[in-house]
């Protein structure tokens, strides 16, 4: 989903590239790298500690590591996706502006339409058999499986892949009709503006989710509304950012208050677990409704999330704008490890499925392999001729 390589127009960074605008980016292309291996990540953790959420389960009995992977999970949840949002939207309008309306909007129907359709028709359905046929084993043919599939319109991962098509859409409407180019110029926030933006975000997502908890779904495409709210923002973000030249600006002194903003909120976590098995308190009041814990977890998430992902972009900035054969061939990737990981992650855990053990010993050793093998997969699906058009 991922990033620079559909954003922008249809070039690679080159380990040895000269161009200095290019090579003021390489930092970007490391943060999608490590963005998308916290995707994977992601859905693996959930595959091993919860019971539901993913194509194939098998929760842990451990208490300590379920907490420990529900602090993981969270932590993520509060910037990684609105990270993706974020650097989509900084290459948005030079994109527009380099290639004109039909141009560009071509472009993202073709970059974004087909991983999409692929994903819904054809990787859907066929992750969805080998659950079918191992783990709840109903031997029948592939063909069988599919003459009683009625879940065709299932997008799974790729709703990020939806939403940013429809925010890039409205982004070209926006423009068409009320001729907005953000060219009156805006000071870059430093660290003050950027915790009250957090803080106004927690407040209006705490808003949302009285309507739409965290775990509400908008079928079919898959959107968890509550956390709409802060991807919408951080598209309009990177747009600013984008006009505004943001990401060069921000400084060393707000990266190094920010990055104590995350560590006092990653010190407070454990106030949660306090509220939930001390007050008793149902897990679904921290998600949404009108329940103080939900205005405390949305406050507490957006104001990490954004203390996390700004540390990132002046930390990478500062020291990893560099790039080597290696990683360049993970940035280039990434969108394709992005579409197939699933098949990954429930390849390797079906295929461990009968191991009696822990699961989250199974989880330790798979987390290596399924990270590995989801980036081979994708360096071996971008060898099919004509598929670097697309992904």
């Amino acid at each position: 989903m991922i990033l620079k390589q559909f954003i922008m127009p249809s070039t690679t960074l080159s380990v040895n590239q000269n161009s200095d605008s290019s090579n003021k980016l390489l930092y970007i292309d490391n943060i999608k790298v490590l963005l998308t291996i916290l995707v994977v990540l992601h859905h693996t953790f959930i595959a091993y500690s919860s019971s539901e959420g993913w194509y194939y389960n098998e929760q842990t009995n451990l208490m300590s590591a379920r907490i420990l992977s529900t602090m993981f999970i969270s932590i993520n949840q509060s910037f990684f996706m609105g990270y993706f949002f974020l650097l989509a939207a900084y290459f948005t309008d030079s994109s527009y502006s380099k290639k004109g309306a039909s141009k560009f909007i071509k472009d993202r129907l073709i970059r974004l339409g087909i991983p999409l359709l692929f994903y819904c028709f054809i990787l859907t359905p066929f992750i969805s058999y080998l659950v079918y046929y191992f783990a709840k084993e109903h031997h029948i043919t592939y063909f069988e499986y599919l003459n009683g599939y009625d879940n065709w319109i299932d997008l799974g991962v790729t709703w990020f892949v939806a939403a940013l098509l429809l925010f890039t859409l409205l982004y070209v409407a926006v423009k068409k009709i009320f001729k907005i180019n953000f060219d009156k110029p805006v000071a870059v926030p430093n660290s003050s503006a950027i915790l009250l933006f957090a803080a106004g975000l927690g407040i209006i997502s705490f808003l949302v989710r009285i309507i739409f908890p965290v775990g509400w779904i908008l079928e079919p495409v898959g959107f968890q509304l509550g956390h709409f709210p802060q991807y919408i923002a951080l598209f309009i973000i990177g747009l600013l950012a984008s006009k505004n030249n943001w990401f060069d600006q921000l400084s060393e002194k707000t990266g190094r208050q920010l990055k104590r903003s995350a560590w006092l909120c990653l010190l407070f976590f454990p106030v949660f677990l306090i509220v939930k098995f001390k007050l008793n308190t149902p897990s679904s009041w921290f998600s949404g409704g009108f329940h103080w814990q939900a205005l405390l977890y949305a406050l507490w998430e957006q104001w990490i999330g954004i203390s996390i992902l700004t540390t990132l972009l002046i930390k990478g900035k500062r020291n990893w704008n560099n790039t080597s054969e290696l990683l360049a061939k993970a940035s280039r990737s990434s969108f394709a490890v992005y579409i197939f990981h699933p098949l990954v992650i429930v390849g390797f855990t079906l295929s461990v499925r009968n191991w009696d053990i822990e699961p989250v010993v199974k989880l330790l050793v798979m987390i290596p392999l399924i990270v590995l093998g989801s980036f081979l997969l994708g360096l071996l699906v971008l060898l099919i001729p004509g598929v670097k058009k697309i992904l």
